[in-house]
């Protein structure tokens, strides 16, 4: 048997050599990059006032239920973040928003909402915020998926807005499933991007992307991918994953950051454990749920990463959310 010192050989992975990282939880300019330019979070945000704002942006495939304790750890017990992002995939009908409205009551209020069947997108404020927003606009686009199949079209939903001058767009998407089909994803992506983004790209200072995208872990075998996960070696995975792959061949998210995948892969899990999947699909896990950003203008506007990671404490789901902390800070205010 093969030792797990050697785990590349395994299934001949190779790393990125376009992807490098810039310095620590900083935003450089991509003009020149192939790929998504891979961020190593900084620890510790104290959501403090030497930025101008800071946001909380959780992504989480629900598969279909709804429980109001998970929203409450969803949501975590720091509520010092000025602006908090949600957006979720397979929601349930009934519940979600009351549950997210009171759970968040106590710090902040519901600013805007947007729905596509079972893809949300809530944006939440401090209390007396409303004030700050000069602008909201909701929006979607389908790509069909199922036809609506039990209320899981796939997707996106959008909302736009001016908040303290600084001008966001926030995309919760859920893509079509399954490791082949990549280019359908892609597809997807660019219609979507197409339909929500394509009038304003001068006016747009922050392009955030959530959601499952659906991309899988390419040309890996189910017993090795979970060796390399059970023993905490899943960065071995990284160079094998779709989406990366995929941006590096300049077909999606030119331009766009992400932090580092330190965090375990999010699907398929038995739902109610830490376990991933058992039954007779025994899915080969994968990060399908992902965060993304864009900064149209570095020169005016500095970003930072303080975390990017998956929230295992929930267990309603197949699916672990998601959750990144950004700030940003105007260079030449």
């Amino acid at each position: 048997m093969q030792t797990m010192g050697n785990t590349n050989s395994m299934f001949g992975l190779k790393r990125f050599s376009k992807n490098k990282q810039t310095p620590i939880g900083s935003f450089a300019n991509n003009s020149s990059h192939d790929g998504i330019k891979t961020i190593e979070a900084v620890k510790s945000c104290s959501f403090s006032r030497k930025a101008d704002l800071c946001i909380r942006i959780i992504t989480w495939n629900m598969n279909g239920k709804v429980s109001y304790e998970d929203l409450v750890e969803l949501l975590g017990e720091d509520r010092k973040f000025d602006l908090l992002v949600v957006g979720l995939q397979e929601a349930p009908k009934e519940n979600v928003a009351q549950f997210l409205e009171t759970a968040t009551s106590p710090t902040h209020v519901l600013l805007g909402t947007a729905k596509l069947q079972s893809i949300h997108l809530y944006l939440f404020g401090p209390k007396n915020s409303h004030a700050l927003v000069k602008e909201l606009k909701a929006e979607r686009h389908s790509v069909g998926g199922c036809g609506g199949f039990i209320g899981r079209k796939k997707g996106a939903v959008a909302i736009r807005i001016n908040y303290d001058d600084i001008k966001m767009v926030f995309i919760s998407c859920h893509l079509s499933a399954h490791a082949k089909k990549v280019d359908q994803r892609n597809t997807e992506l660019k219609h979507i991007a197409n339909s929500l983004l394509s009038r304003d790209k001068r006016t747009r200072d922050l392009t955030v992307w959530l959601g499952d995208l659906n991309y899988r872990i390419q040309d890996a075998s189910n017993r090795p991918v979970r060796s390399l996960i059970h023993n905490h070696l899943q960065s071995v995975l990284v160079s094998k994953d779709q989406l990366l792959q995929e941006a590096e061949r300049g077909e999606i998210f030119k331009g766009y950051s992400e932090g580092t995948l330190g965090f375990k892969p999010t699907y398929k899990y038995n739902v109610g454990s830490n376990d991933y999947d058992t039954s007779h699909k025994v899915r080969v896990p994968a990060w399908t749920d992902r965060i993304l950003f864009k900064i149209q203008d570095t020169d005016n506007i500095q970003a930072t990463l303080h975390s990017y990671d998956s929230i295992d404490q929930i267990y309603g789901s197949d699916h672990k959310p998601v959750k990144a902390d950004l700030c940003l800070k105007w260079v030449n205010n």
